[in-house]
């Protein structure tokens, strides 16, 4: 299989000998640094292809996707995305790969609610969800704007049947933090689990989700707001 940074190579060429002194990043309203421009981002995987987004059903061959924020099945019952992909920063997408080759030895596997988000999403999701522990403030800005965090869960290998956590996806309770513990013994073990293999693989979790972790170095990672059209038409 041809790798996504050689298959994006010629192009990364292209933006390389056009410009390699990559324009400064502009910011917004709030002095955050948005890369909103596919030709700086080129140029800035074309400098460190560590930066390329990476469709991740095709790093990982059979993964299971759900991506809720695709449909109105989602906590705002809202449609914030037109596509079902997913996207994430190369180094997180290999983790990711070694992970699922990894569960697979207990015969499980992961299913991805989320990946990738543009940070124009970020923007809408935190008019519906004022509270930082659930829903990334735009003033800071997001981990998943910058492909480096993930939502995710544990599925039977083979069906992307989900074993029990400790509450659906999207839940904004305590029940959902990492250290609630009034549970029954099979829904933390799974929890644990979920939580050691990726902490394993350099993901970080997130307190108040089980489902987030963030990929360790993602300071690194600029914030995007790369349209998925855009990223679907150059990664077919």
């Amino acid at each position: 299989m041809i790798s996504p940074v050689k298959r994006m190579l010629p192009l990364l060429l292209f933006f390389f000998v056009c410009g390699t002194n990559a324009q400064e990043i502009p910011t917004n309203k709030y002095g955050l640094q948005v890369v909103r421009n596919f030709s700086l981002y080129s140029r800035l995987v074309a400098a460190d292809s560590n930066k390329l987004l990476v469709d991740l059903q095709k790093v990982i061959p059979g993964l299971c996707v759900d991506v809720r924020y695709a449909s109105e099945n989602n906590f705002a019952k809202t449609k914030f995305y037109e596509s079902q992909k997913v996207f994430l920063r190369l180094p997180a997408a290999e983790a990711l790969k070694t992970i699922q080759r990894e569960l697979k030895q207990e015969h499980l596997a992961l299913k991805i609610f989320d990946a990738y988000r543009p940070y124009s999403v970020t923007e809408k999701m935190w008019e519906f969800v004022h509270d930082a522990r659930y829903a990334a403030d735009p003033k800071t800005g997001s981990r998943h704007n910058r492909g480096c965090a993930v939502d995710v869960t544990l599925v039977e290998e083979g069906s992307c049947n989900e074993l029990t956590m400790p509450t659906p996806y999207d839940d904004f309770t305590e029940k959902a933090h990492q250290d609630f513990m009034y549970l029954p013994k099979e829904v933390i073990g799974n929890r644990e689990r979920l939580k050691e293999v990726m902490v394993k693989y350099g993901f970080v979790p997130l307190d108040s989700e089980w489902w987030h972790f963030d990929f360790s170095g993602w300071k690194k990672f600029e914030l995007l707001d790369i349209p998925f059209e855009t990223l679907e038409t150059i990664t077919e």
